[in-house]
């Protein structure tokens, strides 16, 4: 048995990839429609800055296909804050808030804190109490993206997976990298495409990241990443997300779609 592999881009809105990635002339009102049959997710960014409409979300989740999955950022209203123990109120205003409406295509959740925001075991055990482990009736996947390196601790990597909750593995870019695994899936973020390669990375860089998502979703730990405290008992199979963000922006598609190619 393997998880599911779905690999995607943050967003889908940027002009520069109108050319490279959406064909000339292609409606920008249909441009979702267009990336999420050449992706498998996407992670939506604006969530982070603002609360979108219910009618935003059900039209998104109607012009997507059946398989297809988002990958929200959750309101940094929740987790820019010195006590995040009091966070409650906005994550429940986040959840009644519309986001319900993308129904089975609501993919995990990402609590992304600020490169300063520091381990406090106290308080962050607080926050993780706060997530509701479902809503209406929808299970749902939290995954903590923590830029600090007071995080590489093996306290941290208990607690996480006490809670179920997936840490955000960071690659090619200035965050600390945590690739333990802790919960029943991973999510992952690549940054590092760059303008000299037409596929953002190189042939190689490409299988290398297409062999490790096919070693986690059996539940195998790939080499060459940096762990805390992976050791652990039984393996099962988990679901992977992995997303193209940052780096050359404009290759961060082709670069997507060329790992769906390789993981198929």
């Amino acid at each position: 048995m393997t998880g599911k592999i779905r690999i995607g881009i943050g967003g889908w809105t940027y002009e520069p990839w109108r050319g490279p990635f959406y064909p000339d002339k292609h409606p920008q009102k249909r441009e979702l429609e267009y990336a999420s049959r050449k992706l498998t997710s996407i992670e939506v960014n604006g969530t982070y800055y603002g609360a979108q409409k219910p009618e935003s979300f059900a039209k998104w989740r109607d012009e997507t296909p059946e398989d297809f999955v988002f990958s929200l950022k959750a309101p940094r209203y929740a987790t820019n804050r010195k006590v995040l123990a009091a966070a409650g109120e906005t994550i429940e205003r986040f959840f009644t808030g519309g986001v319900m409406e993308l129904k089975e295509k609501l993919g995990p959740i990402n609590w992304q804190f600020m490169a300063t925001k520091k381990f406090d075991p106290v308080d962050f055990e607080a926050f993780l109490k706060l997530l509701p482990r479902s809503v209406e009736g929808l299970p749902l996947r939290h995954v903590v993206e923590v830029r600090h390196d007071s995080f590489r601790s093996p306290d941290f990597i208990e607690m996480a997976r006490a809670y179920r909750v997936a840490t955000v593995i960071a690659a090619d870019g200035d965050y600390p990298q945590i690739a333990d695994p802790t919960s029943d899936f991973v999510y992952v973020r690549i940054m590092g495409t760059k303008e000299d390669n037409a596929l953002g990375y190189s042939e190689r860089d490409l299988d290398l990241w297409a062999e490790r998502a096919k070693h986690w979703s059996i539940g195998a730990l790939p080499a060459g990443l940096e762990y805390v405290a992976h050791a652990e008992g039984e393996v099962a199979p988990r679901d992977v997300y992995l997303y193209v963000i940052s780096g050359h922006k404009i290759r961060n598609p082709l670069a997507a779609m060329s790992l769906i190619e390789r993981t198929r």
